[in-house]
C-alpha cells in the first residue's frame, strides 16, 4: 500500500474517532457560535454600510440648496412700454371721472364739484389731469374711498389729502383728495402731443 494513502486513511480513522469522542451537544453549541459570529460579521458590515449613508444623507441635508440665478432685469424698453401699458385712455377720463363718483357713492360719501387742470408732459409723452375733490365723510369711509379708487385706476395717483372737523364731537370730517390722472392719448403709444400744448 501506498505510504501516502496509508496516511491519509490513518488522518481520517484519527478524525472519525475523535468526533466519536466529542459530545454531539458540544459541536452544536460551537456550530451555532461559529454561524452567530458569522451573522454578526455581517451584521456589523451592514451597520457600517448603514452608518455611511446615513452620513452622507446627512451632509447632502446641510450642503445649502441650489440656487437658480435670478431673472435678467426687465431692459429700459421693457420698463418703458410697462409704463405707457398702465397709463389710462385721454378720451376715456370723463368716464373715469364717473367712476370715482360711483366708487364715493358706494360708501355713502356726496363728492361736490371739484377743480379740474389738464397738462401735456412733453418729457413723458404724456397728458395729465389733476383733480381736487371736496368730499365730506366719515374718516374711516374717505379712506376706503381713494384706496378704492386707486385699486379701480392704477394710472391715478393720490397725491395730497388735508382733513378738517369742525369739532371734536362731529362724527363727519371735511376732506380735500388731489389726484392725478396720467394718460396718454391711444393705449400703450406715446404721442408728440398737441402743438403748443401747457406742460
Amino acid at each position: 500500500m501506498n505510504p501516502k494513502a496509508m496516511n491519509l486513511s490513518s488522518a481520517w480513522l484519527r478524525l472519525r474517532l475523535a468526533l466519536r469522542r466529542v459530545n454531539p451537544l458540544v459541536v452544536a453549541v460551537m456550530a451555532a457560535l461559529l454561524g452567530g459570529a458569522l451573522a454578526a460579521g455581517a451584521l456589523l458590515g451592514a451597520r457600517d454600510r448603514l452608518g455611511e449613508e446615513y452620513a452622507q444623507a446627512r451632509r447632502q441635508a446641510r450642503a445649502p440648496a441650489p440656487v437658480a440665478p435670478p431673472p435678467a432685469p426687465p431692459s429700459s424698453d421693457q420698463n418703458l412700454s410697462a409704463f405707457y401699458a398702465v397709463l389710462g385712455e385721454r378720451r376715456g377720463a370723463e368716464r373715469q371721472l364717473k367712476e370715482v363718483f360711483a366708487i364715493a357713492a358706494k360708501h355713502g360719501l356726496s363728492l361736490q364739484q371739484g377743480e379740474y387742470r389738464s397738462s401735456y408732459d412733453r418729457v413723458a409723452k404724456l397728458y395729465t389731469y389733476q383733480v381736487n375733490l371736496p368730499v365730506k365723510g366719515s374718516y374711516g369711509a374717505i379712506w376706503q374711498f381713494a384706496f378704492d379708487t386707486l385699486r379701480a385706476l392704477p394710472h391715478v395717483s393720490l397725491d395730497d389729502v388735508s382733513f378738517r372737523r369742525d369739532s371734536i364731537g362731529d362724527a363727519n370730517v371735511e376732506a380735500r383728495l388731489r389726484m392725478t390722472f396720467y394718460l396718454a392719448a391711444a393705449p400703450g403709444v406715446p404721442q408728440a402731443g398737441p402743438a403748443g400744448a401747457s406742460q
